[in-house]
C-alpha cells in the first residue's frame, strides 16, 4: 500500500509557496501527494516535479471541469472546449510523473438542469471520455473518475451509476476513484458499494463524514477497511481533507486543530487499520 496526501487541504493554489509544506509531508512518513490541476500550462509544473523528485515524492493528479468545461452541454463548442481541456490537464501530469488523472470531470462541478442526467447528456459524456481515456493511453495515464454527491454532480451521484458509466466508457485506461465522504451520504453501505466496484477501483480517498480528520467522524471505517482487504485492493490510498483555505468546499469552520495534526494522526489511523 503507498499513502497520500491531497493537497487541496491548503487551498487551490498549488506553487512553489507549498515546498515547506511538501517537506513536512515527506518527514511524517507519506509516500506521495495528489497534485490538483486547475492551471493547464504544463511550464507551470517543471519546477514543482523538480522538487517533487528531490523529496523523493510521487505523484498522482485530479482535476475538476466548472460551468465553462461541460462535457455534457447541448452545445458542441463547449463540448470540444472541454475535451481540449482535459487533454491540457493530461498534459500537465505528465510533466509530474503522474500514472492517473483523477476526478468528477465527466460533468461540470454544480451545474445542474433540475432533471436527472438524458440519454444524450450520458452518451455526450461516454464519448468525450472516451475521447480523452484514448489520449491519456497514449501518454500512459488512467482516468480515475469519480461520483459525487448529489448536492454537486448529476450525472452519477452514486456507486452504480459510476460503475455503469465506465463499463459503458469501456476502455483500459478509464478506472474509477473512490471516495468516502460522497459514498457516506449517497451509499446503504459503502463497503458493499467498494466491493461491487471491485478492480476498477485504482485509486482510494479516505475522507471523513465532515472533510476533517479521518477516524474523527462518522464514516463507517470498519466496513471501508475490510471491504479494502476483500477487494486485495493494493494501490494509492489517500487522505483528502478540507479546510477554510477551501471556499468552493464550504466549510465556515475550523475541523481540526492544524494541518500537521490532522496528517500526522490520520496517517497513523489508516496504517493501524490496513497493517
Amino acid at each position: 500500500m503507498k499513502y497520500s496526501m491531497n493537497l487541496l487541504l491548503w487551498g487551490p493554489q498549488i506553487d512553489d509557496s507549498l515546498f515547506p509544506t511538501l517537506e513536512l509531508i515527506k518527514e511524517i512518513g507519506f509516500d506521495g501527494v495528489e497534485v490538483p490541476i486547475f492551471n493547464t500550462n504544463p511550464a507551470h509544473w517543471f519546477n514543482f516535479r523538480k522538487k517533487l523528485d528531490e523529496l523523493g515524492l510521487a505523484c498522482e493528479t485530479d482535476t475538476i471541469c466548472g460551468p465553462s468545461e461541460h462535457l455534457i452541454s447541448p452545445d458542441p463548442a463547449m463540448r470540444r472546449h472541454t475535451i481540449d481541456h482535459l487533454k491540457s490537464a493530461l498534459d500537465c501530469s505528465l510533466v509530474l510523473g503522474a500514472t492517473k488523472l483523477m476526478g468528477p470531470y465527466h460533468s461540470a462541478l454544480g451545474v445542474f438542469t433540475g432533471q436527472p442526467a438524458t440519454p444524450e447528456e450520458w452518451q455526450w459524456a461516454i464519448e468525450g471520455i472516451r475521447e480523452v481515456a484514448d489520449y491519456a493511453e497514449s501518454l500512459d495515464i488512467t482516468l480515475g473518475l469519480e461520483y459525487l454527491n448529489r448536492f454537486e454532480l448529476y450525472l452519477t451521484s452514486c456507486g452504480d451509476e459510476l460503475i455503469r458509466f465506465v463499463d459503458e466508457v469501456n476502455h483500459p485506461h478509464c478506472k474509477i476513484m473512490f471516495d468516502t465522504f460522497h459514498a457516506n451520504i449517497e451509499e446503504k453501505n459503502i463497503g458493499d458499494t467498494m466491493r461491487k466496484a471491485g478492480d476498477r477501483i485504482s485509486f482510494i480517498q479516505l475522507s471523513e463524514n465532515d472533510r476533517s480528520t479521518p477516524g474523527k467522524g462518522n464514516v463507517d471505517w470498519e466496513g471501508v477497511f475490510k471491504a479494502i482487504k476483500d477487494i486485495r485492493y493494493d494501490g494509492w490510498i489517500s487522505i483528502e481533507a478540507f479546510s477554510q483555505k477551501l471556499p468552493v468546499a464550504n466549510i465556515w469552520r475550523k475541523m481540526f486543530e492544524s494541518e500537521e495534526q490532522l496528517m500526522r494522526d490520520g496517517l497513523a489511523f489508516i496504517k493501524s487499520n490496513l497493517s
